[in-house]
């Protein structure tokens, strides 16, 4: 849960994150399925890695919206291991103004107990070819999250349980 961020003319909102990973719902199964063929690729799975819910409170309203953040695990080529460094270098060289960016958007980046920020997940993965720095590619992640979600990845992009089957529509409660 991040901190209440002021709007001008009144009102605060508040970010908060849902973390998966979870199967995808039907609906993001679909989708993906639609993503992959429109690039000429097949789908293998997909992982539905977070919720992102922005409250807003105002003086007249409150109002909320959600947004799921997911990956889908087409049978895209790995791109050169070359390729790979050059992008996570772009990231390295961007990471800390992103990180300033998002909290004017979003409030502040979460960071652990001793005020280490988590680190930067890249939905659509490097080593695929995703953006290292496109502003919808990155989402913040602790350290164990961070790694549990890479190694599902490799799962995903095996096409194996359970990334390549539906999962519920709501996996957690509030």
């Amino acid at each position: 849960m991040g901190p209440q961020v002021a709007v001008p003319g009144g009102g605060h909102f508040r970010t908060v994150i849902h973390y998966g990973p979870w199967q995808c719902r039907p609906a993001f199964m679909r989708s993906c399925e639609s993503k992959c063929a429109a690039t000429g690729n097949t789908l293998m799975g997909c992982i539905w890695l977070a919720d992102i819910k922005m409250d807003f409170e105002g003086p007249v309203v409150h109002a909320g919206s959600r947004y799921g953040v997911t990956h889908c695990c087409c049978n895209y080529p790995p791109v050169a291991p070359a390729a790979t460094r050059a992008s996570r270098s772009r990231w390295n060289n961007i990471r800390d103004t992103f990180r300033r960016e998002w909290a004017k958007r979003m409030g502040a980046w979460p960071s652990d107990a001793g005020g280490t920020p988590w680190q930067g997940h890249h939905v659509f993965d490097l080593g695929h070819g995703g953006n290292p720095v496109d502003w919808d590619n990155v989402i913040p992640l602790p350290q164990d999250l961070h790694q549990y979600v890479t190694d599902s990845y490799g799962q995903c992009y095996a096409g194996t349980p359970p990334w390549n089957s539906v999962g519920v529509d709501y996996p957690y409660g509030e």
